[in-house]
C-alpha cells in the first residue's frame, strides 16, 4: 500500500472541524435558528481545554455539553470556542479547542460528526504498509464519521464518557459512500 504523504485523514478531520467552527460562528453571531441545538463532546484532558477543577474532577476524561437554551457569551476563534454554561446552578466558562472535539451532534436535523484520534502508531502503520505487497488493493480509511442522531428528549447539560445523545445512534462511516 502506498504511503499517504498528503495525510488525507488529517485533512478530512480539519475540514470537518471547520464545519463545526462555521456553525458555532453563525450561532455566536445570530443565535440558534429554529430548533437547532448542539451536543458537543470533547476530551477534557486535551491540550488547551480550560475548565474548572470542579468540572475536571466530575468529568476526568470526556464531557458532553448541550448548547440549546441556557448558554451565553459564545465566542469562536480559528482554533477554539468559549462559552458560558451552568452546571448544577454554578456558572462556568469553558474554552475548548476544536482539536479536542470528539463529537458534534445537531439532533434537530439528525446530523452528527464523530472524530477519531489519529495516533503516531497509525502513521507508523501507514509506513509499514508500504513494505507489504504493493499489489493489494488500497484500503480506504476515514478519520471522521457522519452519524444520524434521533431527536433528543431532554435538556441534559453534561454527560461523562458520552458518545452522543441517548438512543443508540448509528455511526455511518464516510467510507460507506466511497467507490471501492
Amino acid at each position: 500500500m502506498a504511503v499517504d504523504h498528503l495525510r488525507y485523514d488529517l485533512l478530512t478531520q480539519d475540514a470537518l472541524r471547520g464545519v463545526v467552527r462555521t456553525v458555532l460562528q453563525d450561532a455566536a453571531q445570530k443565535g440558534l435558528p429554529g430548533d437547532h441545538h448542539f451536543y458537543i463532546s470533547f476530551d477534557t484532558r486535551a491540550e488547551g481545554v480550560r475548565i474548572s477543577e470542579r468540572m475536571i474532577e466530575q468529568y476526568p476524561k470526556e464531557m458532553t455539553i448541550v448548547l440549546q437554551h441556557q448558554f451565553w457569551d459564545l465566542a469562536v476563534s480559528e482554533t477554539a470556542f468559549e462559552v458560558g454554561l451552568s452546571f448544577g446552578g454554578v456558572a462556568e466558562r469553558l474554552s475548548v479547542p476544536f482539536s479536542a472535539i470528539k463529537g458534534f451532534f445537531d439532533p434537530s436535523v439528525q446530523f452528527g460528526l464523530q472524530f477519531e484520534e489519529i495516533t503516531d502508531s497509525e502513521t507508523q502503520e501507514n509506513r509499514e504498509a508500504t513494505k507489504q505487497d504493493k499489489t493489494e488493493p488500497p484500503q480506504m480509511k476515514s478519520s471522521a464519521a457522519v452519524a444520524p442522531v434521533p431527536p433528543s428528549g431532554g435538556d441534559a447539560v453534561a454527560e461523562e464518557n458520552a458518545s452522543g445523545p441517548a438512543g443508540g445512534a448509528e455511526v455511518v462511516r464516510l467510507d460507506r459512500f466511497r467507490k471501492k
